[in-house]
């Protein structure tokens, strides 16, 4: 893979842009790809950019290494920390929260492929990915306990959603690794390959989604996720305001008039 710099990337992060799929890679392997700052800025701009270019439909989040992410460079906080007294609810607020947010609100397709370890905020990073490939290695800790913390960057939304209270408090509390073939059980991901086929398999993901037209997918994940707090009724309504919309696209129409003619469509996302 090239590397190539987002705006405020360092190395530690590649960024490879190709066939309408952007890949972004961390890669501080030696240190299970940690956060630091400027990894978490790089990202934050590649999304970004992902966001608004046309050319790009999808995104995979993957890295380096054995393992996804260990979490906040806890080395690098304590660095912080001499200097002058870090606010932990700050650097939620400016780093690792917009992140998660970002993820979950660009109306674009982001694949999670978890090559090995995603721990703490690395955990809550691939929860607030739409699609998740884990390789049979690969598993999930929620470990703030042991350094006396609370679950953050959003693990206590997403947990509670997959596992159900119970199980999201029994991990939480004892620090338990969820493994993959438990967060394939609990729906956690969407599916489990061996190690060498975790990038392969998210790029066929991303391939079969670009099939799709994409402003379609966009008012789908918009849909799905106001559903996450909304009731029936309310569901409902907003389902016919966003078919209202896309009722007048071009891509609509082309989607009926390909069907009717037996032909592959040709979506524009119009």
């Amino acid at each position: 893979m090239k590397p190539e710099t987002a705006a405020a990337a360092a190395p530690e992060l590649l960024v490879e842009e190709s066939g309408g799929v952007m890949t972004l890679t961390l890669n501080r392997p030696e240190v299970l790809n940690s956060l630091t700052h400027a990894m978490m800025r790089g990202l934050m701009a590649s999304l970004k950019k992902a966001e608004k270019d046309k050319n790009i439909r999808c995104v995979i989040l993957t890295a380096a290494g054995r393992a996804f992410c260990a979490g906040a460079d806890l080395g690098d906080l304590k660095k912080r920390q001499a200097d002058k007294p870090l606010s932990f609810g700050e650097e939620l607020r400016r780093h690792f929260n917009p992140l998660v947010l970002q993820i979950r609100r660009m109306e674009k397709p982001v694949i999670g492929a978890v090559n090995g370890l995603a721990a703490g905020a690395g955990a809550s990073i691939i929860l607030s990915t739409d699609i998740k490939i884990a390789s049979q290695e690969a598993k999930f800790i929620s470990a703030f306990v042991r350094v006396g913390l609370v679950p953050d960057s959003g693990i206590t939304y997403f947990m509670p959603r997959f596992l159900g209270l119970s199980l999201a408090l029994e991990r939480a509390w004892t620090a338990k690794p969820v493994t993959a073939e438990e967060a394939l059980r609990f729906g956690w991901v969407n599916r489990v390959v061996p190690p060498e086929q975790v990038l392969s398999a998210a790029k066929e993901m991303a391939a079969e989604l670009l099939k799709a037209p994409p402003l379609a997918v966009a008012l789908t994940k918009r849909a799905m996720n106001r559903s996450l707090e909304n009731d029936l009724e309310g569901q409902m309504e907003y389902e016919a305001q966003l078919q209202e919309v896309l009722g007048k696209t071009k891509d609509h129409q082309e989607g009926v008039a390909a069907f009717l003619e037996k032909r592959p469509p040709q979506w524009r996302g119009e």
